[in-house]
């Protein structure tokens, strides 16, 4: 038996891609090899980053779109890790929504069931068709009301997906992100390679960061398969 590793996180760069209303991921020099010998007489270097909590790969917490909602170091840490199951709705259009048809046509095809509790990770393909493009950030499918609903009536605790956000971003109702407000679950966003693990369940980890009264976190999101 051995395990096998799947990273679905992105790279964290200066320059990457970033939601428009966040600050932009900045990393420069804290100390160089050069200057620390000179200080303390050993070689370290370090560097310092300016990041939000939404920029890259990463989890929400349900504060940043509820008030009376959990900052991230408060929230369960089960709603990062378990068990999960990829569904490939990487046929709907950028232009449309994916409905809860799509869902179960999608579930149906791996085999497998979603229980109360797991995690349910979208491969809409949008990260292989247009990451680094002008549509990364401005055209994606996202999921519509019903969609997140039946997603979160099933006991999903965690919503995850290969694109900026889990909504449409034609959607002026922000409809993935009201379901997690109303259900109190979390989603992730800005994942990737999830082309490798569509159609597939396995044990995912997306653990955050425990940022005081944080309203998200960058994560390294892994699928684990024990083989």
């Amino acid at each position: 038996m051995g395990v096998r590793l799947v990273d679905l996180t992105q790279e964290i760069y200066q320059g990457m891609p970033v939601f428009p209303l966040h600050q932009k991921t900045m990393i420069f020099p804290n100390i160089s090899h050069q200057q620390s010998k000179e200080q303390i007489g050993f070689e370290f270097a370090t560097n310092n980053l300016l990041i939000n909590e939404h920029g890259p790969t990463h989890s929400d917490a349900t504060y940043e779109f509820d008030p009376k909602g959990q900052y991230i170091d408060e929230m369960p840490l089960e709603y990062f890790y378990g068990p999960a199951i990829c569904l490939d709705v990487s046929h709907v259009s950028p232009d449309a929504y994916i409905t809860p048809s799509d869902l179960e046509i999608a579930l149906e095809r791996t085999g497998q069931v979603l229980q109360e509790g797991d995690i349910a990770l979208l491969y809409t393909g949008h990260y292989n068709r247009a990451y680094g493009t002008d549509e990364w950030l401005t055209r994606y499918t996202g999921l519509n009301y019903e969609a997140a609903k039946w997603l979160a009536d099933l006991g999903v605790v965690n919503i995850g997906i290969d694109a900026p956000a889990i909504d449409n971003p034609i959607d002026p109702l922000f409809s993935g992100h009201v379901i997690c407000r109303e259900y109190q679950i979390t989603n992730t966003e800005n994942l990737c390679n999830l082309d490798k693990v569509a159609g597939k369940k396995f044990l995912y980890f997306g653990l955050p960061l425990r940022i005081r009264k944080g309203t998200g976190s960058p994560i390294r999101a892994v699928a684990v398969f024990i083989e």
